[in-house]
């Protein structure tokens, strides 16, 4: 006799004419990447594109200053409008020359920018080459390397760049000046490369790639280094605020550019002789300085956010 297990009706379920979706792949839809999450996450922040905003403006107004204002900022001075107050095609008042403020203001973003872009761009290259090679290779060069980054980094580079431009007092052009604040300013992008080296080198990708014959140097620069580049990005733009701050500094001190140079930490310095009776010709500059290092520090750091999935996840 069977059993009756097997004698017993099955129910069996209705298959519906609907396409299951449960478990189907949307081939279309693009995948996901480090840098397309970090853009998903950072445009939906206002503090970004208030910040995106103000950046541009600076850049425009580096670019093309004659968008903003026809006034010269040296040319058209006049001892009669000494810290004078403001006027019709003049918002901001005099300054203790009887210059524009906003003329100079305006020109003066295209001298801390130029300075401040090539001081980060010098002080990153090295950084970026230093702390690749010491990081990937290991060894002697490793221990070589570091002890470079760490006596550079022991040396204030604002105290390094004034002894640079005190030497080179009869060539005080913005390349000059960009070498002595970047040529000392790379040690802290050269820590941050390396400890990214030494993570991204340990991932099976770069295995593979040395398993398939690449060189090491070939492995370095088609595999490595181009996943680590995230925290190179978000460094190169906090240093670009601290190169712009810098400038005004040498500048305030007068040891920066020459005094026919548009700069706001020149005429920060100048202005400190009327303060009492004009200071709003020291403000003026002050409150574009603060702005403009304000802005690049504060995208860095949401640069920073954005491609740190931790720091996503915590918020």
């Amino acid at each position: 006799m069977p059993s009756d297990r097997y004698t017993q009706p099955h129910f069996v379920a209705p298959v519906k004419d609907a396409a299951i979706e449960v478990d189907a792949v949307r081939v279309e839809a693009k995948p996901s990447s480090l840098w397309r999450d970090a853009w998903r996450d950072i445009r939906r922040r206002p503090t970004f594109w208030v910040t995106a905003v103000v950046v541009l403006v600076i850049i425009v107004m580096a670019l093309a200053p004659t968008l903003f204002t026809q006034t010269p900022p040296n040319s058209d001075c006049q001892l009669a409008n000494s810290n004078g107050g403001p006027t019709s095609g003049h918002p901001l008042g005099f300054t203790f020359q009887g210059c524009d403020i906003y003329a100079r203001i305006v020109w003066g973003a295209q001298t801390s920018l130029i300075v401040g872009l090539l001081a980060t761009l010098i002080g990153t290259v090295i950084g970026v080459v230093v702390g690749a090679l010491s990081g990937y290779y290991g060894g002697w060069l490793d221990s070589v390397l570091s002890r470079v980054g760490d006596i550079f980094f022991s040396i204030p580079y604002i105290l390094a760049a004034i002894v640079v431009m005190s030497v080179f007092s009869e060539s005080r052009t913005p390349l000059v000046l960009a070498l002595a604040i970047g040529g000392f300013a790379w040690a802290s992008t050269a820590r941050v490369i390396r400890a990214e080296i030494l993570r991204v080198r340990q991932a099976d990708f770069v295995t593979a790639s040395r398993a398939l014959g690449l060189s090491n140097f070939r492995t370095l620069l088609a595999h490595v280094f181009p996943n680590a580049l995230a925290p190179v990005i978000v460094v190169a733009t906090i240093t670009l605020g601290a190169a712009i701050s810098a400038e005004a500094t040498l500048s305030f001190l007068g040891v920066g550019l020459g005094s026919s140079t548009m700069s706001w930490g020149l005429d920060i310095s100048q202005a400190q002789q009327s303060l009492r009776v004009a200071p709003m010709a020291l403000i003026y500059p002050s409150i574009a300085l603060t702005v403009t290092v304000l802005a690049f520090i504060i995208l860095g750091e949401l640069l920073r956010d954005a491609l740190d999935p931790k720091a996503r996840a915590r918020r």
